[in-house]
């Protein structure tokens, strides 16, 4: 009772429309839920994600949850999880996720869910690491564990922004490395960041992941900006 009357008068707000949610919706209502502009990418080989990767470096499967879009509703959710403090969006967005790549035969093999990390100084000023939370959301879903501490950040580097396709690369290559001990053999792990555009940092992390013994990687983003999309 206590609840609903706090509910009335000091309703929750959705975070993608910013419409008070009803008792039984969670930091989206039902109508963004399914709105979203989604691309089912997990459920297709070959898909326009994956063929980012051909020719760079090998990957069981990758994906991403929805579409990018300047100025759209994703990427005000992922203002929101970057800069506003909403972990517990960025959660919920994985435990989507992570339900969607249940129901992909091609996740299926998924052992350990690792994020891509941030440098100290970033997850200093934000308080957590984004991809993190995210995978949180994945795991928990997928029921297999997190490994956040894996996959190491040993430089910083220049934001990606307004960078070309070889120079993200370039900006990469080389500062992500896997921590001493860690044992990867033998392990499909799951590679997961917020946003996918040219691939570049992706693509670092999952070289160190192989060279370090991973078995197969796997790639799930928040979104994939991509051309023509």
């Amino acid at each position: 009772m206590i609840r609903e009357l706090i509910h009335l008068f000091f309703p929750a707000l959705c975070a993608g429309c910013e419409r008070p949610l009803h008792a039984s919706e969670r930091l989206l209502c039902y109508t963004c839920r399914h709105r979203l502009p989604q691309t089912r990418f997990h459920l297709y080989r070959n898909n326009p994600v994956e063929q980012l990767f051909w020719g760079r470096v090998p990957l069981g499967s990758a994906a991403s949850l929805y579409y990018f879009r300047k100025d759209g509703k994703v990427q005000h959710l992922l203002h929101q999880i970057k800069y506003r403090g909403a972990s517990e969006l960025g959660r919920e967005i994985g435990r989507i996720y992570g339900r969607e790549l249940n129901c992909s035969a091609f996740f299926r093999a998924v052992t350990d869910v690792i994020p891509v990390p941030l440098s100290a100084e970033k997850q200093r000023i934000r308080g957590y690491n984004q991809s993190e939370v995210f995978g949180e959301g994945i795991a928990q879903q997928m029921q297999v564990p997190l490994l956040p501490e894996v996959l190491l950040k040993t430089k910083h580097n220049e934001t990606q922004t307004r960078k070309s396709r070889y120079a993200r690369w370039q900006n990469s290559e080389g500062i992500y490395q896997v921590k001493a001990g860690a044992q990867l053999h033998n392990k499909h792990v799951l590679l997961v960041d917020d946003v996918i555009t040219t691939g570049a940092t992706l693509e670092s992390c999952a070289r160190a992941l192989l060279e370090a013994g991973a078995e197969k990687v796997y790639v799930a983003c928040i979104a994939a900006a991509l051309r023509n999309y």
